[in-house]
């Protein structure tokens, strides 16, 4: 089938390369012309496992190809992907403007029938908003579909060609015909296609989205208390996690959630439903509680050092919101940094992809160190904001040689109460209790 995708960020890179990997010819629409001659050259712009693989070879193979120009993109494909930024209003509503602009210009430009995708995380009513103006200049057929993507970022390749379920939106038997034939390769394994109605489809991403921040919301709340009555958050995690109804699942107390999505979403659902004269409470208490969580660490820390914190080196690991990629957008890291800077404190920084965005953010306020153990030269204390791999079995014999005093502020609780007690490390996580060396 022919495909186009306006937009190449993180969500439209993943659906362009992934659709053009079935056999599919692709081609990617993008506003910036440095980029585009970039993933001509190959280059992919976003750091996702096992993404680059799949790049190199649909281009090799000449089903992927970029293009700055809107025309070319929908002269090309039968159906139309739009995945464009819907970010943040200072309201908390998601901004239309890019998906409405180009839907403006598609009208212009359509000739014959196409099927217009949303597949940004959009507000309830945004596909009837696209087609009204479409429809304004459009001189042929066209059907609007929404169809919200559901990856999780470092997994977003193996979401995307093993999902669990597809969400196709749409009232047109026409256009449901196209996407079940698009969608049919990635669901031979029985998982469903589910079609709906468009409100119904673009409710659900925010709804799963909602209640999955509300999740992990719920269990840092229980973590908190736990800590205010003696209690260990990792067996009230199990004892809940054994249950089916509830699941294992995003039971993992820490620093809070960030990323792209989960903040973006939940206030975005919060304010539609303002909007419609409806109150979510539980998400109101929900974006308070993240929002607190982030810098859960800063009294431990001030704490144990006292509230001037002038004159104290951190080390920090990890600061990407979430391990396996550089995404740092809403990530506790940065509010960590932030408090610090404020207290008087000097930072040093390691993490594995997402130094070079985290640079942009603060240049030379803070030093980015070449490694984990390099990272800790000279620093007062260690704290852990991103669970990478690398982190979790450290060698704590250097952990303690480079530190100026052997004490862990750990936000993702990592370690193994017993075990660190073995290492006289002094350790503070979350929800658990602290050891003393």
């Amino acid at each position: 089938m022919r495909i186009s995708v306006i937009g190449t960020g993180y969500v439209g890179l993943v659906t362009g390369t992934c659709l053009a990997e079935t056999g599919n010819e692709v081609v990617c629409v993008d506003i910036d012309a440095q980029k585009v001659e970039k993933m001509r050259a190959g280059e992919v712009p976003i750091y996702e496992p096992h993404l680059d693989v799949l790049f190199e070879r649909n281009i090799k193979a000449n089903r992927l190809q970029f293009t700055t120009s809107l025309a070319e993109g929908l002269s090309h494909g039968e159906i139309i992907f739009l995945a464009l930024p819907t970010p943040e209003d200072e309201d908390g509503s998601a901004d239309l403007s890019y998906v409405l602009g180009v839907s403006e210009q598609i009208g212009k430009l359509i000739t014959d029938y196409k099927v217009i995708v949303d597949k940004s995380t959009v507000p309830v009513g945004t596909a009837a908003k696209v087609h009204a103006v479409i429809a304004q200049n459009a001189q042929c057929d066209f059907d609007v579909v929404s169809n919200p993507e559901f990856l999780r970022e470092g997994f977003a390749v193996d979401d995307f060609l093993k999902p669990e379920r597809i969400v196709v939106g749409s009232s047109s038997e026409r256009a449901t015909d196209l996407m079940k034939k698009l969608y049919k390769p990635f669901v031979r394994s029985g998982n469903p296609i589910l079609v709906m109605d468009e409100k119904s489809a673009e409710l659900t991403k925010y709804a799963a989205n909602s209640f999955l921040a509300t999740k992990i919301t719920f269990m840092n709340e229980i973590a908190n208390y736990c800590e205010k009555v003696g209690a260990d958050v990792d067996k009230v995690r199990i004892g809940m996690g054994t249950d089916s109804r509830i699941g294992k699942r995003f039971l993992f107390p820490g620093i809070g959630y960030g990323g792209s999505c989960f903040p973006k979403d939940v206030k975005a659902l919060h304010k539609s439903g303002k909007d419609d004269a409806y109150d979510f409470q539980l998400l109101a208490s929900v974006i308070s509680v993240n929002k607190k969580q982030k810098i859960a660490l800063i009294p431990k820390i001030q704490q144990y050092y006292g509230s001037d914190l002038s004159g104290k080196t951190f080390a920090i690991w990890g600061l990407a919101f979430k391990p396996e990629t550089d995404d740092i957008r809403e990530a506790p890291a940065l509010e960590m940094i932030d408090q610090l800077l404020a207290a008087g404190a000097t930072i040093r920084v390691f993490d594995p992809e997402a130094m070079e965005n985290v640079a942009k953010k603060y240049e030379e306020r803070i030093y980015f160190a070449s490694s984990m153990y390099d990272v800790l030269t000279e620093a007062n204390g260690l704290i852990i904001c991103t669970e990478w791999s690398i982190f979790r079995t450290p060698d704590f014999t250097k952990v303690k040689a480079a530190l100026e005093d052997p004490v862990i502020f750990d936000g993702r609780n990592l370690y193994d109460l017993q075990d660190i007690e073995k290492e006289a490390i002094t350790y503070f996580s979350i929800g658990r209790k602290d050891i003393n060396a």
